[in-house]
């Protein structure tokens, strides 16, 4: 696995900072690593979680707990350990 540096929430611009807010999982209060890798390119980290919450709510047909499932074996099939 890559070696990425990113930037920790409390070394965050105040830019960085509302964007971690708005990337943390309310459920268990965690910042992704998916979503830190993107620290040093705050645009990216928005355009990232900008096309997450797209994808998993554009498909009324499946639930939360379906759109997870399909995520996690697309990734063990693509041999992602995230």
């Amino acid at each position: 696995m890559a070696w990425i540096d990113t930037i920790p929430p409390e070394d965050a611009s105040e830019e960085l900072r509302e964007l971690y807010r708005r990337v943390t999982d309310p459920g268990t209060g965690q910042l992704d690593h998916i979503m830190q890798i993107h620290s040093l390119h705050p645009a990216g980290l928005r355009a990232h979680f900008e096309l997450y919450r797209a994808v998993m709510k554009a498909t009324p047909g499946l639930s939360a707990a379906e759109r997870e499932m399909i995520a996690l074996v697309v990734s063990r099939a693509n041999d992602c350990h995230y």
